[in-house]
C-alpha cells in the first residue's frame, strides 16, 4: 500500500472514533480539521497531535465537546487514500484535550494528543509468573490480553535460546505489560511496537529483531536538481555510539567466573553498510554473572546489536514531491549523498505533518557502517 504513487492525485483523509469500535466522525469534524501530526518511532511508542477549528456556535463546542466526544480514551484512526489505496497512519487513543480560546476570529482551536494503542498496555501494574516459559512465549501470553482491539501479532524466537529450568528460577512480571514487553526486547536485542492497518481497527503487534531484510522503500534522492525527491538530508558519523559490551558468567556449580565471547550481531542487524564502523568504547556489563549462560549471552549481544547504528540522518520531504509515503521501521535506498553516505538505511522514525493541501513527512534513517554494499538502490 506504501507503494502506491501519489504525486499525480489529491490524498484524501478519514477520521474514525469510538470508544473501542470506530465509526466515521461527522462532516462538522473533518472540516474542522487544520492539522494532524504523527509521530512513529522504531522501539518506542506512536504519538499524535491533532488540532481543530473551533467555530463560535459550531458542532463542536455545542455538542460534541460537552457530549465526551473528544475525551481521553477515546480511539481514533487516520487513514490516507492515495489513489484508491487506503493506508492507516493512526490507531491511537487520546490522552489529553486543550481548548485555547481566542478573541480573534477564527483562531479558537481544540487539540487532541495521544499515543498508540500501545498505552493500554500501559495503564494498569501486574505481578504475574512464567514458570519454564521463554521470553517469546511470555509475550505471546501477555499480547493475548489485547485481541478484543483488533491486534494482531507477529512473534520472532529469540536468537539464543533461554527456556528457564524451573528447578532453578522463576521468572517475574512486575509493572505494566508494555514495561515487561520491552523488558524482554531490550534484554534480546529487539524491538516492539504496533504497527497500525491494513485496515481500520487492525493493528500488527511486532516482537522481534528490527526490520532489515526485505524489499526496500523508493530512494530518497538529494543533490540530484530536478530527480531530487528530498528537500534535505544531513548525515553524521558518531565514533562514540558504537560500543563493544564486556560481560561475565559464574558457573553455578563450579563458581569459576568466564569472559564470554563477542557475538556476532548480524542475526539481529543484518549489515547495510559494506565498511563496518569500530567500536571505540568498552563496557562492562553488570549483574550477568548471575545470570542463566543463555540470558547473559543474549544480554552482551543485545547491547553490541543496539548501539551498532554509528551512522545517522535526517531529512525532510514533500510527499507529493517525493511521491510515495515513507513508511518507518523498513529499509529504504538513498542516492546522491555521495559515496560515503549512497546505499540503504533503516527508517528509525517518520513524523507525518498533515495540513489542508499539504503532507509534510521528517524523518531519521540509521545503520552500522559505511559505503554502500550495492553500487544499485531501488529507484
Amino acid at each position: 500500500m506504501a507503494d502506491e504513487p501519489v504525486g499525480q492525485g489529491p490524498i484524501h483523509l478519514e477520521m474514525r472514533m469510538g470508544p473501542q469500535l470506530t465509526r466515521p466522525v461527522p462532516p462538522e469534524v473533518t472540516e474542522a480539521l487544520l492539522s494532524a501530526q504523527i509521530t512513529m518511532t522504531a522501539g518506542e511508542r506512536s504519538g499524535f497531535q491533532i488540532a481543530f477549528d473551533l467555530t463560535k456556535k459550531g458542532a463542536i463546542i455545542d455538542r460534541l465537546l460537552p457530549d465526551g466526544f473528544f475525551d481521553p480514551r477515546t480511539r481514533i484512526i487516520l487513514t490516507a487514500t492515495v489513489k484508491g489505496t487506503p493506508i492507516v497512519l493512526l490507531d491511537g487513543l487520546i490522552v489529553r484535550q486543550e481548548v485555547g480560546a481566542s478573541n480573534q476570529p477564527g483562531q479558537s482551536t481544540l487539540t487532541v494528543t495521544g499515543e498508540d494503542l500501545t498505552l493500554l498496555m500501559d495503564l494498569e501494574e501486574r505481578t504475574d509468573r512464567y514458570p519454564g516459559l521463554r521470553p517469546a512465549r511470555r509475550v505471546e501470553r501477555i499480547l493475548e490480553r489485547y485481541k478484543d482491539y483488533g491486534i494482531r501479532t507477529r512473534i520472532i524466537d529469540e536468537k539464543i535460546p533461554q527456556t528457564p529450568n524451573v528447578q532453578q528460577r522463576v521468572d517475574y512480571q512486575t509493572g505494566t505489560d508494555l514495561q515487561y514487553l520491552n523488558e524482554l526486547a531490550r534484554a534480546n536485542g529487539f524491538t516492539f511496537y504496533l504497527a497500525p492497518g491494513p485496515v481500520p481497527e487492525r493493528s500488527l503487534a511486532y516482537w522481534g529483531p528490527e526490520r532489515r531484510i526485505g524489499r526496500p522503500q523508493h530512494a530518497l534522492n538529494v543533490n540530484m536538481d530536478v530527480n531530487s525527491t528530498v528537500d534535505q538530508l544531513t548525515f553524521a558519523y558518531d565514533g562514540t555510539a558504537r560500543e563493544e559490551p564486556q560481560a561475565r558468567w559464574q558457573d553455578p556449580r563450579t563458581r569459576n567466573s568466564t569472559l564470554l565471547p563477542q557475538q556476532d550481531i548480524s542475526p539481529l542487524r543484518p549489515p547495510l553498510g559494506a565498511r563496518p564502523t569500530p567500536a571505540l568504547k568498552r563496557k562492562t556489563l553488570s549483574g550477568t554473572a548471575k545470570l542463566d549462560r543463555g540470558q547473559a549471552e543474549a544480554e552482551a549481544m543485545a547491547r553490541a546489536a543496539t548501539s551498532a547504528d554509528a551512522i545517522s540522518g535526517s531529512g525532510s520531504l514533500d510527499v507529493n514531491r517525493h511521491g510515495y509515503i515513507l513508511q518507518p521501521r523498513q529499509l529504504v535506498g538513498v542516492r546522491g549523498a555521495g559515496k560515503t553516505y549512497d546505499g540503504e538505511y533503516y527508517v528509525k522514525s517518520v513524523t507525518h505533518t498533515i495540513r489542508p493541501g499539504s503532507f509534510q513527512q521528517n524523518f531519521t534513517i540509521s545503520r552500522e557502517g559505511l559505503l554502500a554494499r550495492s553500487n544499485f538502490v531501488r529507484p
